[in-house]
């Protein structure tokens, strides 16, 4: 695969996690381990029906080096477990500005890669997304003291992730199949997280179709893109990029009446794009 339909690859997981917004908040009520656990094991599922219909053997691409399994864990269930930790120990806004953290940081970590060189258009590129993304969620925004445990979890979502998508190009000979198989460990994981802290909440008929959408889309095949993304691709420019996520997924719920559109939106829009447009010139 050429350098850039890989990064259209990353391209194409920001804009599924684009939707996981208003997907999970369709899924209201259920609690959040549960649902890491079935969408993921509905991740993981179809995984092993795409295996299936290409005449491929499950073991085989379950069959992958241990530090591959390790990684892979660490960041898809270490991410979210921290992020259910720091949403239930600090404010939502302040910990997914945190959060928000993980593109800036692969663009400055991924500088330390063989190959890769940090250049001052992909920090500025970087700066102005996390600056929209500031303006996109940072309404009536108040740090303070009593929540320094969840703004230091909402840090460790974004040093995991960051991390994790940085480290996968190391893995370069680890094929993008193996995910599927890092969605069921993280299943696996999910579950006695649920069983500890939760109780169990039966999804209508309706958020079973949701828990569907999310197992193929947002929670599925965009983990699988965006590691051939951080493998092959531009990988400073998709962390740059990946602040359109949270400016798709605010216009998705606004046009599906979750949302307001004011003044903030177009802001933080200019930013996002103008920052993407910035880091992706081709001179420094």
């Amino acid at each position: 695969m050429t350098p850039a339909r890989a990064t259209l690859a990353g391209v194409g997981a920001i804009l599924l996690w684009s939707a996981l917004a208003p997907l999970t908040a369709a899924t209201s009520g259920i609690p959040p381990f549960q649902v890491l656990a079935l969408s993921f094991g509905i991740a993981f599922v179809l995984a092993l029906a795409l295996w299936r219909a290409r005449g491929e053997s499950p073991l085989a691409q379950l069959r992958v080096p241990a530090r591959a399994w390790l990684l892979g864990l660490y960041g898809l269930f270490g991410y979210h477990a921290l992020y259910f930790a720091a949403l239930k120990t600090a404010p939502p806004v302040e910990a997914n500005l945190i959060n928000y953290l993980w593109p800036l940081l692969i663009v400055l970590l991924a500088g330390l890669l063989p190959g890769e060189r940090l250049r001052p258009r992909h920090v500025l590129g970087a700066a102005a997304g996390l600056a929209g993304t500031a303006v996109l969620l940072g309404d009536g925004v108040a740090f303070g003291a009593e929540h320094l445990l969840g703004y230091g979890l909402a840090l460790g979502c974004a040093l995991v992730w960051s991390s994790y998508s940085v480290l996968s190009r190391r893995l370069i000979a680890v094929p993008s199949s193996a995910i599927g198989g890092f969605c069921g460990g993280t299943a696996l994981l999910a579950w006695p997280a649920h069983w500890a802290f939760e109780s169990w909440v039966a999804p209508t008929a309706g958020q079973w179709l949701i828990l569907i959408a999310l197992g193929a889309g947002p929670v599925g095949a965009a983990f699988y893109l965006w590691d051939v993304g951080m493998k092959r691709g531009a990988i400073q420019l998709l962390g740059t990029l990946a602040y359109a996520a949270p400016l798709i997924s605010t216009v998705l719920l606004i046009a599906t009446g979750q949302g307001t559109a004011d003044w903030r939106v177009a802001l933080a829009g200019l930013l996002i794009v103008g920052g993407g447009f910035v880091a992706g010139r081709s001179k420094a």
